[in-house]
């Protein structure tokens, strides 16, 4: 099949174009360095010509309310309307499990927006909602750091290697199409504020977690559920510790 990866350079679609390859598959690494760009729709008919799926794993340069929304919506647009120009016959989106629980979050608006659009289009299409990824833990801390201090949420969570969600959506990607939407997660469920201070701890950072059930999760406060998948979803195989085990060994 020819398989045409929007954000193909990123940390999925990097992992998800080797995959692809590794079957067989003619695989286009499509992003705006390669001219392809959604959002202003250069590049779009000629990469998709001849495609039978695409699969989108790009994500919102910016984090803020407004920008997120707009680029969801408007790379949605553009990119199902040019699949249904070219006859694509399967649609593949990574989103986020707990999307459509995270409505108060400026950010997970935007993704309800493109899952809308998506639903919405005529293209078959399957939607893969994953949980946290490991790689976003030190973003995470960031994200709720005030001084030497990180307040999280001790909401639950079940985070998964990129390489696990990257085999996950390659099996989607060669499947049927559902007009669907399936979940993966990894095989540990922990509380939020917990998994972050493991993180810190093993990564040597000083700061200290502090849970705060009123911590707001980029925008969103969060329960027990909000952030961990329903009945039957794929469970990775990387643990956090063997995550991180690899983790360090890249960088030596």
């Amino acid at each position: 099949m020819k398989i045409v990866v929007i954000g193909g350079s990123g940390l999925i679609g990097s992992k998800l174009v080797k995959k692809l390859n590794v079957l067989g598959h003619e695989v286009i690494a499509a992003s705006p360095a390669s001219g392809v760009n959604t959002i202003t729709g250069e590049g779009l008919e000629a990469v998709l010509e001849g495609t039978d799926v695409v699969v989108d794993v790009a994500n919102s340069p910016s984090f803020e309310d407004k920008a997120v929304l707009e680029f969801f919506e408007t790379s949605g647009r553009n990119l199902l309307a040019a699949e249904a120009a070219a006859g694509v016959k399967h649609h593949v989106a990574l989103s986020v499990v707990g999307t459509d629980r995270l409505a108060e979050s400026g950010y997970f608006r935007g993704k309800i927006a493109q899952e809308k659009l998506i639903k919405a289009s005529p293209i078959p299409y399957t939607i893969v909602h994953s949980t946290q990824f490991f790689e976003f833990l030190g973003g995470i801390a960031q994200s709720g750091t005030q001084g030497e201090t990180v307040h999280l949420s001790p909401a639950f969570v079940q985070p998964i290697a990129s390489d696990d969600v990257a085999a996950a959506v390659a099996d989607v990607t060669v499947g049927a199409a559902l007009n669907g939407t399936v979940e993966i997660a990894g095989p540990e469920r922990i509380r939020l504020s917990d998994l972050v201070q493991r993180y810190l701890t093993e990564t040597g950072d000083p700061r200290k977690v502090v849970s705060d059930v009123h911590a707001r999760y980029f925008g969103a406060e969060l329960t027990d559920e909000m952030l961990v998948p329903g009945e039957n979803p794929r469970i990775g195989a990387i643990d956090f510790e063997s995550w991180f085990a690899s983790q360090a060994k890249a960088v030596v």
